[in-house]
């Protein structure tokens, strides 16, 4: 069973739509409180089609200028391990959706490794370097407490590209895992582990739609445990948000369901 300090907190918004435009708000909101606290903030991106919505409402936000870009790291939940530029990487479609049109130095984009970057053709020298790299931007820690760590949710209850069972699951001495044989293509992937994830501060994990209601259902059950139900294990050190459309909230108890509150 997981024990958790902080319990989750569920907001439902009526369609995917609302719900993609609520979070990329949120986000704003979020992160210019973080810089008004600390000088800077820092974000865990996330893939998939609602992650990407986010991203892309977001780009289109007019408040979106009141975070200081300047001062903002860019990390990533997890990868493709496929070439730089390839259309179904995670860093691509958040280039495309919002990274390439906002004042982002370089240098705060900490993009996960590619297959034909300068780690290698295999994932575990750049898993290694990403974790590196965490730790360089972490005071000593082996992860940084982002300010915010998005995750979706898979049908499968998988986030990141930590999938139930799998042995990606298990790894508790390193921030971030290589991770071969994926259940879904492609198969070799780099994911940052469940120690990292719970590193955040904040974590949102994000659903729509019908086909992720039993994994939400699953996600929130006090029964269940982080090896079977990964996004089980997904918490924030602070705060943990469950941010769904209605269908995606539809298997759960009505007492669940705060609306688009919290």
């Amino acid at each position: 069973m997981t024990t958790i300090a902080n319990p989750p907190t569920v907001v439902v918004h009526p369609d995917s739509g609302l719900l993609a435009h609520a979070t990329a708000a949120r986000i704003i909101t979020r992160l210019v409180d973080a810089q008004a606290l600390r000088g800077s903030a820092s974000i865990v991106l996330t893939g998939g089609g609602i992650g990407i919505a986010v991203l892309k409402e977001l780009a289109a936000a007019p408040a979106r200028d009141a975070v200081d870009w300047q001062r903002v790291d860019v990390w990533w939940g997890d990868e493709r391990f496929l070439p730089t530029g390839d259309p179904e990487r995670n860093e691509t479609q958040a280039r495309a959706a919002l990274l390439d049109h906002i004042a982002l130095p370089a240098d705060r984009v900490h993009a996960m490794p590619a297959s034909d970057g300068a780690d290698g053709p295999e994932p575990e020298p750049g898993a290694a370097r990403y974790a590196e790299e965490l730790r360089a931007a972490a005071d000593g820690a082996d992860s940084p407490s982002f300010d915010v760590c998005l995750l979706g949710v898979g049908p499968d209850t998988h986030v990141a590209s930590l999938f139930p069972e799998h042995p990606a699951l298990r790894e508790t001495g390193q921030a971030v895992v290589a991770v071969h044989d994926s259940p879904k293509p492609p198969p070799t992937r780099v994911s940052l582990t469940l120690p990292a994830i719970r590193a955040s501060r904040e974590v949102w994990l994000l659903a729509s739609g019908t086909g992720k209601a039993e994994a939400v259902r699953l996600a929130l059950a006090k029964e269940a445990g982080p090896l079977e139900v990964p996004a089980a294990g997904a918490r924030g050190r602070s705060r943990t948000l469950f941010l769904l459309d209605a269908e995606a909230a539809g298997a759960l108890p009505e007492e669940l369901r705060t609306g688009a509150g919290g």
